[in-house]
């Protein structure tokens, strides 16, 4: 592990990125060292990537399943390109969910935890993206067949609106008024 640290703009503006900087420390906290900083950032991922893993992982079980049901072949043309598109996005999504593990097992000892945290963090948000495209996929694969026509889709972005309001809006937002309020 280096003493170095990657920092952000935003945590340097007070506001969390990549869980960069949460602020100023509260008046009686002392001050994380830059070591102590990454080992909370590492700890804090490690403890995410496990709650997203979990959900992934389950779904694309679901998935794998659905293959190989009798109901499955009677699908048309656009259920099975749903399906194919929901599996691929379910696969990318697990590897880039399970990657962070990978990456400390193999780089373990190295002094690379700033790299390592950064890496992770990348790779959690590309998963995450993956795994909303996912659970969109399979709403569709599925309302498509018990509400067929124009309503299915449009319940179905009805709910990636909402995941994108809530796993990526909300959150920019409130980076957004913390840095404003940090800058006051």
């Amino acid at each position: 592990m280096t003493t170095e640290s990657i920092e952000m703009p935003e945590a340097r503006a007070g506001g969390c990125c990549a869980c960069g900087g949460h602020g100023g420390a509260a008046a009686d906290e002392a001050p994380e060292t830059p070591r102590e900083r990454v080992n909370r950032r590492w700890n804090e991922m490690m403890q995410e990537t496990r709650v997203a893993q979990t959900g992934v992982q389950i779904l694309f079980g679901f998935l794998l399943s659905v293959a190989f049901t009798p109901l499955f072949h009677d699908l048309d043309t656009f259920d099975h390109a749903v399906y194919v598109t929901t599996v691929i996005s379910g696969a990318t999504a697990t590897a880039c969910l399970i990657a962070p593990v990978s990456i400390h097992r193999f780089l373990s000892g190295q002094r690379m935890k700033d790299e390592m945290v950064e890496v992770a963090h990348r790779l959690m948000m590309c998963g995450m993206l993956l795994m909303a495209l996912t659970i969109g996929c399979t709403l569709l694969l599925i309302l498509h067949v018990v509400v067929p026509g124009l309503m299915a889709k449009l319940l179905v972005g009805g709910v990636m609106v909402w995941f994108a309001l809530s796993w990526y809006a909300l959150p920019l937002w409130l980076r957004r008024r913390s840095a404003r309020r940090a800058d006051r």
